[in-house]
């Protein structure tokens, strides 16, 4: 296992244990991370992001990653979150395609990829089965996300 294998596995292992922080060191200083849901978010935002979703799941969320592989600058995983999603108490299997890119033994750039589609149906029920497609309900997703990490961000007094 390289360098940066085990730092994924560090990363998935913290997650999958609601170690927010354990994560986050896995990250260097000036990490930009991108979902589908928040979209680019850049340094301590992302660790904050982590620290609001694990805190929302309650310790509700189980954390399962394969197919890790990494050399000195790349990297890649699939994980699957499943957990109740918090606005609508609805189940969320949410299958999830990593990639990442490495410098000095810490993770650089953080892409999750996955179909916001499905997501939003599972999420939503029949309200994302009917708009989650459209460009103006994912668009709504992320704007109510970026506005939560706000909100944490506010009441956790962080900069």
């Amino acid at each position: 296992m390289t360098d940066n294998e085990k730092t994924l596995v560090k990363f998935y292992s913290a997650f999958s244990n609601a170690d927010a922080k354990t994560m986050c060191e896995c990250y260097d200083s000036t990490i930009q991370f991108r979902d589908p849901v928040f979209g680019l978010l850049k340094g301590n935002d992302v660790c904050q992001m982590w620290k609001m979703l694990i805190e929302k799941s309650n310790g509700n969320i189980k954390i399962e990653y394969s197919d890790i592989k990494a050399t000195e600058y790349l990297g890649s995983a699939q994980w699957i979150a499943t957990y109740n999603f918090s606005k609508t108490n609805r189940k969320v299997v949410n299958v999830i395609q990593a990639q990442f890119q490495f410098k000095d033994g810490l993770i650089i750039k953080h892409t999750d990829e996955f179909d916001l589609y499905k997501w939003s149906k599972q999420a939503f029920g029949i309200t994302g089965h009917l708009f989650g497609w459209t460009g103006f309900f994912q668009k709504k997703i992320q704007e109510k996300a970026l506005l939560s990490l706000k909100k944490y961000k506010d009441t956790h007094h962080v900069d």
